[in-house]
């Protein structure tokens, strides 16, 4: 008997430094935490956003880092329901 598995990792996380992860998942959307916050993503159709909250000088410099072009600012909370599991 012959068994195969196949297994598909949904997401794929990467540290990009001290307190800078990414995080890809498997529609193609990437998210980006700065600590551990989701603060920006780069959407399928959508492109760049990033949240409206303002956090510490330190987390809007890792968006700036981050995001490559002009990104649409949204609530925290849009960007919170991309990686609600």
């Amino acid at each position: 008997m012959l068994c195969t598995s196949q297994t598909t990792n949904p997401m794929q996380v990467q540290s990009l430094g001290a307190n800078k992860t990414q995080v890809d998942l498997a529609d193609g959307t990437s998210v980006f935490f700065s600590y551990k916050t989701p603060v920006a993503a780069l959407v399928p159709g959508k492109g760049w956003i990033r949240t409206k909250t303002r956090y510490s000088v330190t987390t809007s410099k890792h968006i700036n880092q981050w995001v490559q072009s002009p990104a649409t600012e949204v609530d925290q909370w849009d960007i919170d329901q991309l990686v609600a599991f």
